[in-house]
């Protein structure tokens, strides 16, 4: 897909937002309370900026019959964001994710993961230009208050896995033209860019690749904020030291709670807040998996869920087969208290003013009491209640993110005026 190309799709999602009459939801009624949630900590919530900077909902968005508009459920079609549980739940906007699984590193794999990451930039686009009374795309830390004191929902956008860049780092501006301020090198694998925390093989780089060390060099010009959640030790360390601008790990969690290299040790969460950058806490990798070997053989006769193309109906009739599943061989699942364990020990070592929320939404996230985002409101009030000011929380929701953004893009004004 050429940036041409690109430029069309973009145009032709823009073009939505006048040619289309949105579907427009019914009025929100009074959220009720959650457990644990006094009526002062409602209102304290709902007077801040609130964001999450992992939203991986955008896989669900070219589904056919599946619409943001509409009120889902996790135990119904297993999605996490909505517009009404948003709303439910405070969610003022945040980062929706242009997420692709890592693949080969051939030719035809960056061929096929740079289409498809375009697509997923078009898909985001094209839900916000069909809702335009709803949402609005946002490309500076500006935007965002701006959209947000109009009723609206503000959808910055990130790449998770840099994988669809191939070799050519000229499509790193391709992105940012399509939207993108935020972006991780790598994910589960290691790939041209940099080392994962998770590859079975083992580091390859020990860190950035000669290639990578050019991303740093590149998202620093165009004022894209640098995410190391999935990457590497090394990686974070050279980050850190590299970039010209203060880094965000977009969706991690605290080791010293759950020992899984996913995680960040107390170094290194101490090294990126010493660096000015902040950690967004992730809801996954909070407890060892466990399993039996009947809820295993069960999992593995259901198979995976369909693929992106699938129905709603398709998705809705997995679901309730992966609902009996678990109805009937219970999973051992983290619960709220043990995700507040790891944002309070992270908050120890670094701050409130380098602590952020990004608990994966859509993209496997969610524990007991936790399940979606219509639950946000619960992290307020437990904040709260463990002594945090209001200042301090909307620092963690929204401040630390927003001030990260605008570091980046600063930089970026300053190389660009020399």
């Amino acid at each position: 897909m050429s940036y041409r190309l690109l430029s069309a799709l973009l145009g032709s999602a823009a073009l939505l937002a006048t040619a289309a009459h949105a579907a427009t939801p019914p009025a929100p009624k009074p959220a009720a309370l959650k457990e644990g949630v006094s009526k002062a900590d409602m209102a304290a919530h709902q007077k801040m900026l609130i964001l999450d900077t992992h939203l991986d909902t955008p896989e669900h968005f070219a589904r056919p019959g599946w619409s943001m508009l509409d009120g889902h459920g996790v135990s119904v079609d297993g999605t996490q964001v909505d517009l009404p549980r948003m709303k439910a739940g405070g969610l003022d906007g945040g980062f929706f994710v242009i997420y692709t699984g890592q693949g080969d590193l051939t030719a035809e794999g960056y061929r096929y993961a740079r289409d498809f990451a375009l697509k997923r930039a078009v898909d985001i686009r094209e839900m916000v230009a069909a809702h335009p009374d709803q949402f609005e795309l946002a490309f500076t830390p500006e935007d965002a208050v701006r959209i947000n004191k109009a009723g609206k929902i503000f959808a910055f956008q990130s790449i998770e896995n840099s994988w669809p860049m191939g070799e050519d780092l000229t499509l790193m501006q391709t992105f940012y033209q399509a939207g993108v301020r935020m972006a991780g090198p790598v994910h589960f694998r290691n790939n041209q860019f940099a080392d994962s925390s998770t590859d079975p093989k083992g580091k390859i780089w020990n860190g950035f690749s000669p290639l990578g060390l050019r991303w740093i060099a590149e998202a620093n010009r165009l004022g894209i904020l640098i995410d190391v959640s999935h990457a590497s030790d090394d990686v974070v360390d050279q980050a850190v030291a590299l970039s010209k601008s203060p880094i965000i790990a977009s969706h991690s969690g605290a080791r010293a709670v759950s020992d899984h290299p996913r995680n960040l040790d107390d170094k290194h969460i101490k090294t990126i807040a010493d660096g000015g950058g902040a950690i967004c806490i992730n809801s996954v990798y909070l407890i060892p998996p466990k399993s039996t070997p009947e809820r295993d053989a069960a999992l593995k006769a259901l198979g995976r869920p369909p693929r992106d193309e699938a129905s709603q109906a398709d998705i809705v009739a997995w679901t309730a087969k992966r609902v009996a599943i678990d109805k009937q061989y219970p999973p051992v699942r983290a619960n709220f208290d043990i995700y507040m364990a790891s944002m309070l020990h992270t908050l120890k070592i670094a701050g409130p003013q380098h602590v952020c929320v990004g608990a994966d939404w859509d993209g496997g996230g969610g524990v007991e009491g936790l399940e979606d985002v219509a639950d946000l409101p619960k992290i307020t009030a437990r904040l709260k209640a463990e002594g945090y000011s209001d200042a301090d929380i909307e620092a963690i929701w929204s401040g630390n993110v927003l001030r990260l953004i605008g570091q980046a893009q600063a930089y970026a004004k300053s190389v660009a005026a020399k």
